[in-house]
């Protein structure tokens, strides 16, 4: 009954994960700068996502160009007042041509299904816990590693705010599998290490600073059966290796927070990336529904 009852979980996550994907890539599109209402469609979207939770959401804007971008930001209180936060973060935008399945929608839908499957957890009991969930604008070229990603300007505010955080998971491209050897590709330094060569498990990349971070989160996913996972620790925040540096982690490093990139490793596996490929058809929602199982065994464990 046990078994049945967790496919039975994985089965309706996924379902939900596909709903997502299909709001997010085909009725809303391309989410990159040249359409800014598609964006803000979206933010709308998974503003919507959270409220229908019971959650509270701060529209945090802020101006580029002449658009005006935003990060949708909503949070969970395990108890009245929590002493540990935690940072669930993840890119809503795409780059422009594709609409952006697998970078970055897969990653929406499986933060906002954490989501969901953390307000259940917090009717259960009490923890020494809060979860901010952060959707961010404009990751994606040509705003990349500008002052301009939203991330950098949510995490300027919490350095400026004084505020204090154990860590910041950032989603990135977490739906696609492979199953072929030799579809694994891996940067060249790590190439002949004795990593999977094929693409049927989530990557966690944390830096030197974070290594703590990621053991708990390595442990934490072991329990979980059904995804297995491979973890990289890089020196220098990344800057000898700038693969691991493309997504909003990097936002934290640099201000010397910990953070860590949970990923289904982009390019070096999906071959649809910055694609007009990268369509919802290609990505595994079983895949992804365990990860969201994954992500609620760690911070019920914490």
């Amino acid at each position: 009954m046990e078994k049945e009852a967790a496919l039975c979980g994985i089965v309706e996550t996924s379902e939900r994960l596909r709903r997502h994907l299909m709001e997010l890539t085909v009725k809303i599109g391309e989410r990159s700068v040249y359409f800014p209402e598609n964006l803000l469609n979206a933010a709308e979207y998974i503003e919507t996502s959270y409220r229908a939770m019971g959650l509270e959401v701060e529209r945090q804007e802020y101006s580029y160009a002449d658009m005006t971008a935003v990060n949708i930001v909503s949070s969970i209180d395990f108890s009245e007042k929590p002493t540990r936060t935690y940072v669930l973060g993840a890119h809503y935008d795409s780059v422009d041509g594709t609409v952006g399945a697998d970078d970055n929608a897969s990653a929406i839908a499986v933060q906002i299904e954490t989501a969901r499957r953390l307000v259940q957890l917090r009717e259960k009991g009490k923890m020494n816990l809060r979860v901010v969930f952060v959707s961010f604008a404009l990751e994606e070229p040509p705003v990349f590693s500008t002052a301009f990603m939203g991330s950098r300007i949510f995490a300027r505010r919490l350095r400026e705010t004084k505020t204090d955080i154990e860590g910041m998971i950032c989603l990135e491209m977490v739906g696609y599998t492979c199953d072929i050897p030799g579809c694994q590709g891996y940067p060249l330094p790590f190439f002949f290490r004795n990593y999977p060569d094929t693409g049927n498990f989530i990557g966690i990349v944390g830096n030197f600073k974070s290594r703590g971070f990621t053991s708990s989160l390595m442990k934490a996913f072991a329990r979980n059966p059904q995804l297995s996972a491979v973890s990289l620790t890089v020196p220098f925040n990344g800057w000898i290796l700038p693969a691991v540096r493309l997504s909003d982690h990097a936002s934290f490093w640099d201000l010397g927070f910990k953070a860590v990139m949970v990923t289904d490793t982009a390019f070096f596996r999906n071959p649809h990336y910055h694609l007009a490929s990268d369509t919802m058809e290609t990505l595994d929602y079983h895949f992804m529904a365990s990860l969201v199982d994954s992500l609620v065994i760690f911070f019920e464990g914490i």
